[in-house]
C-alpha cells in the first residue's frame, strides 16, 4: 500500500526560498510508494501545530524541509506516536541530519526517502520541552537569542553575531548534578548533546550517538580569546574532547542550577527559563528516516 506522506516546508529557514520545493519534491519522489501533501509554516510554532493535526489522521510520514528548529517543532508532535519522520535538511547549520548523514541536496533527500528505512533515535526533554539534537546554556544560547533577532540567516549571520558579542560575554557559575553525581563549574557554556555537533560540521561531543541512550554534558570552562581559533579547529577536526577546557560527562538525567533565570537554547532556537534546569534522555522515542 502506498504511504501518506506530508511535506511541512519552512519558507525561511536557512535564508533560501523553498516556494518551487514541491515541484523538486513531486519529480523525485517515487509515486509507487507515496502519496504526497505540502503545507507551508507560517510563523514560528506553526510547523509544530500542521504536525499535530496530522497525527490525527491517516498521514504515515511527516517530513521536515527546514532547519533544526523546523525539525524541532515537528519532532516534539511526533515523538512518542506510531508516526515517522522524515528530514529535508535546509537550515543554516542541519546539525541532525548531518549526524544521521542525510544528504544535504534537495534532490539526494528527496530520493532518499523512497527506500523507506526507518531508524529510532533518541530524544531529550529540557525543562518538559523537548529537543533532538543540542541543547544548551551559556554563550551558545546567548547567541541563538540574538541570531534569532537577525535579518541575515545562514552561517554567515550566525558568524557575525558570534564575533559581535564573545568579547562581551562573561562565564558563569553553574552547579550540576549528573545521574546524582555533584559537580560546580564556571563553565563559558554547557551543550547538551544527543549528537556529536551543533551543525556545519562543528562537534563539540565527537562521540555522541543519537541512540545510545546518554547525553553528553559539554562543559566548556573560561579561555584566553586569543585560544578562540584553537577551540574553532577542535571542533571542526572533531577534537574537541582533547582540549583542556572542555569536559564531557555522559549521563541520563541531569539537573542544573545556575545564579538567573535566562536564555537557553534547544536545537538552536532560543527559550527564556528559570535558573533551575532538569533534563532528561527518552532512548529512542522517535522514529525517523535516515
Amino acid at each position: 500500500m502506498k504511504k501518506n506522506i506530508l511535506f511541512i516546508i519552512n519558507p525561511i529557514s536557512g535564508g533560501i526560498s523553498k516556494l518551487n520545493f514541491p515541484l523538486l519534491a513531486d519529480r523525485y519522489l517515487d509515486k509507487n510508494h507515496f502519496n504526497a501533501r505540502y503545507l507551508f509554516s507560517e510563523r514560528i510554532g506553526h510547523a509544530h501545530i500542521l504536525a499535530a493535526e496530522n497525527v490525527k489522521n491517516d498521514t504515515d510520514i511527516i517530513v521536515a524541509v527546514g532547519g533544526d528548529g523546523t525539525i524541532n517543532e515537528i519532532a516534539s508532535a511526533l515523538v512518542g506516536t506510531n508516526k515517522t519522520m522524515g528530514i529535508i535538511p535546509c537550515g543554516s547549520g542541519n546539525g541532525l541530519a548531518r549526524a544521521l548523514k542525510i544528504p544535504l541536496g534537495h534532490k539526494q533527500a528527496v530520493s532518499r526517502l523512497n527506500k523507506i528505512h526507518a531508524t529510532c533515535i533518541d530524544s531529550g526533554l529540557f525543562n518538559n520541552k523537548c529537543f533532538f539534537n543540542m541543547a544548551g546554556i551559556g554563550f551558545d544560547a546567548h547567541i541563538s537569542k540574538r541570531f534569532a533577532d537577525d535579518v541575515t540567516r545562514g552561517l554567515k549571520g550566525y558568524v557575525r553575531t558570534t564575533f559581535t558579542e564573545i568579547n562581551q560575554y562573561r562565564s558563569q557559575n553553574y552547579k550540576i548534578s549528573i545521574d546524582g553525581k555533584l559537580f560546580e563549574r564556571d563553565a563559558f557554556m554547557i551543550s547538551i548533546a544527543n549528537s556529536s555537533q551543533f551543525g556545519n560540521n562543528a562537534h563539540i561531543s565527537p562521540f555522541a550517538s543519537v541512540s545510545d541512550g546518554l547525553l553528553d554534558v559539554c562543559i566548556i570552562k573560561p579561555f584566553p580569546m586569543y585560544h578562540f581559533p584553537v577551540m574553532g579547529f577542535h571542533m571542526f577536526s572533531k577534537t574537541a574532547h582533547r582540549s583542556r577546557f572542555v569536559e564531557i560527562i555522559q549521563g541520563r538525567e541531569i539537573k542544573i542550577i545556575r545564579n538567573d533565570a535566562g536564555a537557553v537554547h534547544l536545537d538552536g532556537e532560543p527559550q527564556l527559563m528559570g535558573a533551575d534546569l532538569e533534563i532528561e534522555i527518552r532512548p529512542l522515542s522517535l522514529t525517523i528516516l535516515t
